[in-house]
């Protein structure tokens, strides 16, 4: 990780789309969708949604998934927010983070055992393992350490850490689809002729499909 060549914001951006999903690095507004607030959502509970970027299918192609982007919903001065890793980390307000997303469409997720596992305890516990990401930047090469993160990345360690859950299966760069020439191009522009095929990536796709988690919403 740390021998690979520096890159600047533009020229990293399109992998972010590719395989972390970041959905809008510097949360610039877009159009406003319909209002409709989840009404099932829980701290603890995980939030998905599509990519408004203009690399949607880029990452379709990648993933396999039209499911981008994800944070973890977390209590805020009395209110619910999406903790996620953008640039930079930060809370962002629900319905905020929810009409970033294309059409305002939206999944939430929540441990099948959440009711025992995920109590008033583990929220808190939740909320002080993220502080030490909170501020930190997005992480375009997609590496496992904590100098810089992704979103999927900060939402499974955060899980692992304060429940010992492991939400999606670690994957290597190579095990995504990059037979596409656009996923090709990007790779390229990014990391050169030396593509980091093993490093380890968990993607929003991988936790979506998580056994531990259960859908409660979708809209």
């Amino acid at each position: 990780m740390a021998s690979w060549k520096k890159i600047t914001l533009f020229t990293a951006l399109p992998l972010t789309a590719l395989i972390g999903g970041a959905l809008c690095l510097t949360g610039t507004p877009v159009k406003k969708a319909p209002q409709h607030p989840p009404v099932a959502a829980r701290a603890g509970d995980v939030i998905f949604q599509e990519s408004m970027s203009d690399l949607s299918t880029a990452i379709k192609e990648a993933t396999h998934s039209k499911y981008s982007h994800c944070g973890i919903i977390l209590p805020k001065d009395g209110q619910l927010y999406v903790y996620e890793a953008l640039q930079p980390v930060r809370y962002t307000p629900l319905q905020q983070w929810i009409n970033r997303g294309r059409k305002g469409h939206y999944v939430i997720k929540r441990l099948k055992n959440a009711d025992s596992v995920v109590t008033a305890a583990t929220v808190r516990k939740m909320i002080d393992a993220g502080k030490k990401y909170n501020g930190k930047n997005y992480d375009f090469y997609f590496g496992w350490s904590d100098e810089r993160i992704y979103c999927s990345e900060l939402v499974w360690k955060i899980y692992r850490e304060t429940t010992g859950l492991e939400l999606g299966k670690l994957e290597q760069l190579k095990d995504f689809d990059l037979s596409s020439p656009a996923v090709k191009e990007q790779m390229k522009q990014i990391y050169g002729n030396n593509i980091p095929l093993s490093e380890q990536i968990i993607s929003p796709v991988s936790m979506f499909n998580s056994p531990l988690l259960t859908t409660v919403e979708e809209k």
